[in-house]
């Protein structure tokens, strides 16, 4: 796995006018194909009278999906060029569609290429990015007397609390990265004077 990737921070939208045409750049974080694809068709669904809705998304935190259509425009003027703008970015899980409203002036392959590459770049800037780090899930169980002490002290480490189960003990969810784990491992020891259990399980993605 890879130990971080970039995404989008949030669902966007951001316009440019390039010789009387309007290019409308949506952006949104995709988790999956499918996700990418739902998507999209919203954007196709709200700009149904546009002349091309052109794509692109990549999703994997090692872009193992590329996927991009240049939706009517001449093949290879937009939809790899969009893609080659978040592949550019380094940006991952991540969906695109330019909707072009065309204004009469023609712009010609090399005009049509910097316009959708470069819709995706402003768009990018706009709607801003977050790096994801990849991180060990692991859940720390403790005796109730114990739970909100280690609570307060697991926040104010920098720790982030994912969730908390309150049952004959309480188990409370975090995420370490891995190279952490031994001196969390350590720490818990001397904060619980060793009654607390680690258990360690999958990997995710978090914010950096």
């Amino acid at each position: 796995m890879q130990d971080q990737y970039r995404t989008v921070a949030r669902a966007g939208v951001h316009e440019t006018e390039i010789n009387r045409s309007r290019f409308l750049c949506a952006l949104a974080p995709a988790g999956s194909e499918q996700e990418a694809q739902d998507f999209l068709a919203a954007v196709r669904e709200e700009h149904a009278d546009a002349t091309h809705n052109c794509w692109a998304y990549v999703i994997g935190a090692d872009a193992a999906v590329q996927r991009a259509s240049d939706d009517g425009e001449p093949g290879g003027t937009a939809g790899v060029p969009m893609l080659q703008m978040l592949l550019r970015r380094d940006m991952r899980y991540v969906v695109a569609v330019v909707t072009r409203y065309y204004g009469g002036v023609k712009l010609g392959a090399g005009g049509l290429i910097r316009a959708y590459g470069g819709a995706v770049g402003q768009a990018l800037d706009a709607v801003g990015t977050v790096t994801r780090r990849r991180f060990r899930l692991a859940v720390v169980t403790v005796d109730h007397q114990r739970a909100g002490k280690l609570q307060n002290e697991l926040r104010a480490t920098g720790r982030t609390v994912r969730d908390v189960r309150y049952g004959e003990a309480v188990t409370i969810g975090i995420g370490l990265p891995d190279a952490d784990v031994p001196a969390f491992r350590s720490w818990l020891a001397d904060a619980t004077a060793g009654t607390a259990g680690l258990e360690l399980g999958g990997e995710a993605y978090g914010d950096a």
